[in-house]
C-alpha cells in the first residue's frame, strides 16, 4: 500500500515541470575530446553515416581506460572570489561561452561572536579544516541545496555549493532548463558530465588552497553520479555521500520517469544496450573496481520506491561494490526520488548527510 501511495505521489510531482522539450537524437561526435577519439573533434573532416556509432563506443572504451586524463581538471589560472561566490574558467571548454565559467557559493563556518569571516585561514580553522563540495540535482534552482549547506555549517563543516554545467548563470539564453547537461545528443552529454567532474576537481583545488585539508563531497541524483566519479579520481576527497545512486547512466535515462522525454529522442536511433555503451564512460559501475580496497568512508542513499533511479539499477551498483569488496555504508529510505525532497523525508535525508560528515570527515 505504501508503495502504491509513493508511486502516485512521485508521478504527480514529476508532472510539475511542464517545460520539458523533446529534442532530436544527435551523435554529437564533435563534442568528444579529440585526443581520446582520433579522427573526431573540431578539426576533423567529418564522418560518414556508418561511422558515428562505433566512434562513440570506441571513445567510451578509451575514456574508461584513460579516465585519469578524461576527468583531469587541468590548471585553473585564476579564481575570482567576492566573499560569497566563487567563479573560475572551466577546465573543459565547450562551444557555449556562457557555460564556460563555473560558479559556486561558499558557506564558511562563522564564529558566533563575529559577522565577518576573518580570513581564509581562520575560516578553515573554525571548521577544523573540514569542507564539503555540494552538487545539486539536475535543474536545481540557484537556491537548491542551500539548506543542506547551512545544516553542514550548523555541525561545524564548511561547504561549497557548485552549480552544474548549463545551470543558473551558466544556462544558455532562451533556455528554461539545463537541457544540454542531459539530452539525446550523445557527445554533448559526455562532454557536459566530464566538464562537471573537472569543475568539481578545480573547486576542490580552491578549497585546498584556502586551508581545508579534510574535504568531502555530496551529490544528489545526477550530482551523486558526478560526485562518485570525482571521488574515484581524486584521492583528496576523504568522505563521500551519494544521495540517490545508480549504476549505468544510460539505463537511468531509459527507465526513469524524469527522463522519459530524453528517451523519446534516443529510441529513434538506439537500443537500450547501445545507450548504456554510449554513456559507459560517465557511469559509476564502470569505475567501481578502482575503489577496491579503498577505505574512505562512503554513504550511498537510495529510495525504495524510486521511479527515476529505480531500485533494480541501484542494486546493480551495490552488487558490484560487494563483488569488488568496496567498503561503503548504505541507507534505503521508504520513499521515491521526488518525495525524498519532500516533508518528512527531506529532514531525514538532511540528517543522514550532515551527521555522516560530522562523524567521519
Amino acid at each position: 500500500m505504501l508503495k502504491r501511495a509513493i508511486h502516485k505521489w512521485e508521478r504527480k510531482l514529476s508532472t510539475r515541470d511542464t517545460n520539458r522539450v523533446i529534442r532530436p537524437f544527435e551523435w554529437g561526435v564533435e563534442f568528444l575530446d579529440g585526443s581520446l577519439a582520433p579522427g573526431t573533434g573540431a578539426n576533423s573532416a567529418g564522418l560518414d553515416a556508418a561511422e558515428p556509432r562505433e566512434v562513440i563506443f570506441d571513445f567510451n572504451a578509451r575514456a574508461i581506460c584513460e579516465s585519469e586524463r578524461f576527468f583531469e581538471a587541468g590548471p585553473v589560472s585564476h579564481f575570482d572570489f567576492d566573499g560569497h561566490w566563487l567563479a573560475f574558467r572551466s577546465p573543459v571548454s565547450t562551444p557555449y561561452a556562457k557555460n564556460n565559467t563555473a560558479y559556486a557559493r561558499y558557506f564558511p563556518v562563522r564564529s558566533e561572536n563575529s559577522k565577518h569571516n576573518g580570513g581564509a585561514a581562520k575560516e578553515a580553522a573554525r571548521a577544523g579544516g573540514r569542507a564539503v563540495l555540494v552538487l545539486p540535482q539536475w535543474n536545481a534552482g540557484v537556491d537548491g541545496h542551500v539548506a543542506i549547506c547551512k545544516l553542514l555549517g550548523a555541525v561545524g563543516v564548511a561547504s561549497l555549493r557548485m552549480s552544474l554545467p548549463y545551470h543558473d548563470r551558466r544556462m544558455l539564453d532562451g533556455f528554461e532548463r539545463a537541457d544540454y547537461l542531459v539530452s539525446p545528443n550523445i557527445g554533448r552529454t559526455l562532454q557536459a558530465c566530464r566538464q562537471a567532474v573537472a569543475d568539481s576537481r578545480a573547486a576542490i583545488d580552491w578549497l585546498a588552497d584556502r586551508g581545508y585539508h579534510r574535504i568531502g563531497i555530496a551529490g544528489t541524483s545526477i550530482g551523486s553520479c558526478i560526485a562518485f566519479l570525482a571521488m574515484v579520481h581524486d584521492e583528496r576527497l576523504r568522505v563521500g555521500v551519494f544521495n540517490h545512486v545508480s549504476s549505468f547512466f544510460g539505463d537511468v535515462l531509459w527507465d526513469g520517469i524524469t527522463t522519459s522525454h530524453v528517451r523519446r529522442g534516443l529510441e529513434t536511433a538506439l537500443t537500450r544496450e547501445e545507450v548504456r555503451r554510449s554513456w559507459a564512460a560517465i557511469s559509476p559501475n564502470s569505475y567501481v573496481d578502482r575503489l577496491a580496497g579503498d577505505r574512505r568512508r562512503k554513504l550511498m542513499i537510495s529510495a525504495r520506491y524510486d521511479l527515476t533511479f529505480t531500485p533494480e539499477l541501484s542494486q546493480l551498483l551495490f552488487d558490484e561494490c560487494d563483488r569488488q569488496r568496496v567498503a561503503f555504508d548504505r541507507s534505503i529510505v521508504p520513499c521515491g526520488h521526488y518525495t525524498l525532497g519532500e516533508v518528512p523525508f527531506k529532514y531525514y535525508a538532511g540528517y543522514l548527510i550532515a551527521n555522516y560528515f560530522r562523524k567521519h570527515l
